[in-house]
């Protein structure tokens, strides 16, 4: 809790040294003619997802592991030559998969191959940021720069709710079926809400979108944009792993199932029989099959997701009021 309320004191004092920083910058700036001007952004490209499922400890194999996608719109507001607010929502996709991580190496990946879970997981983010852009914009949008390259940051709000698929053979108990996707944050896979365990965690979140970006001007009205934007949240619990496992009598059915799944032949999501063996595996490292393995990396830093976005940028015209006659 400590560290929550240190990271929302954070970026709460970031975002109102933005503020403030614009609000004074604008008024003293020598260019008293600038005209504020607006704009909306559509946009698409790759999301990519670092967590306990594919580790900060290893940034170049998370990051072209198991890339997704995302859509996004958003409103601009430049208020001077080189400070722009900026609202946005995004919807993103994000992936983890431990076999898939760990196939090409499963002894030095042991730990993912072993524990083989997995998860899919669609973000919805509304996110508010200041945008300062390295080349000054002209008087207006007509004549606004022709490169501009731009740093940005603030806060966001995220909806999110983690997946995975059953194991690829039917429950003889008519409970599931196989291979269906399943919502996991309803039954508490770590034992969440039940005494001597944590709270179930929330499906909304706060984050912190950081990044760099790029326009060009096309024409009088539309810009074209590319941007990656990297947002550290607040939760651990994207991808429903984050502690240890829960005690055998803590879960039933398939709350249990989706828990532990360092048993089971086959990789789900994916449909293929793990090789080497889960016999063979467990061999040759024990220790990622004892009761006192970790789930979760139970390390410093929470999940987090980069997106790489490219966009166009249409640019709402000014309408010029002229003075009245007499």
């Amino acid at each position: 809790m400590n560290n929550y309320k240190q990271l929302v004191i954070s970026a709460a004092a970031v975002w109102l040294l933005t503020g403030l920083l614009t609000e004074s910058w604008a008024q003293r700036r020598p260019n008293t003619h600038f005209v504020p001007y607006s704009s909306v952004t559509f946009g698409g490209g790759t999301s990519t997802y670092f967590g306990d499922l594919a580790g900060y400890s290893h940034p170049f194999k998370s990051l072209f592991t198991l890339p997704r996608w995302n859509l996004g719109i958003g409103y601009t507001r430049q208020f001077t030559p080189n400070f722009a607010a900026r609202a946005t929502f995004t919807w993103a996709r994000i992936t983890g998969d431990d076999y898939t991580f760990g196939k090409s190496d499963p002894n030095k990946f042991a730990a993912q191959y072993a524990r083989n879970l997995h998860f899919r997981n669609d973000l919805k983010e509304f996110a508010v940021t200041g945008i300062y852009n390295f080349i000054e914009d002209g008087r207006n949008s007509s004549v606004r720069a022709k490169f501009t390259p731009y740093v940005f940051g603030g806060l966001a709000l995220v909806a999110h709710s983690p997946e995975a698929r059953t194991p690829t053979a039917s429950d003889t108990s008519n409970q599931y079926g196989a291979r269906t996707w399943v919502k996991l944050q309803p039954l508490h896979t770590e034992g969440q809400g039940q005494p001597g365990y944590q709270k179930p965690y929330s499906l909304v979140t706060l984050a912190i979108p950081v990044g760099i970006g790029a326009r060009y001007r096309l024409n009088e009205n539309f810009n074209l944009g590319v941007e990656i934007g990297y947002r550290y949240t607040f939760t651990d619990y994207l991808d429903d792993v984050g502690g240890p496992y829960a005690s055998p009598d803590a879960l039933q059915g398939l709350a249990k199932t989706m828990s532990d799944r360092r048993l089971e032949p086959d990789a789900s999501r994916v449909n293929v029989t793990r090789n080497p063996s889960v016999q063979d595996f467990r061999q040759t490292n024990p220790d990622q099959f004892t009761t006192t393995a970790m789930r979760g990396a139970d390390g410093i830093f929470n999940d987090g997701y980069l997106l790489t976005t490219f966009s166009i940028q249409y640019i709402i015209p000014i309408k010029i009021k002229c003075p009245p006659t007499k």
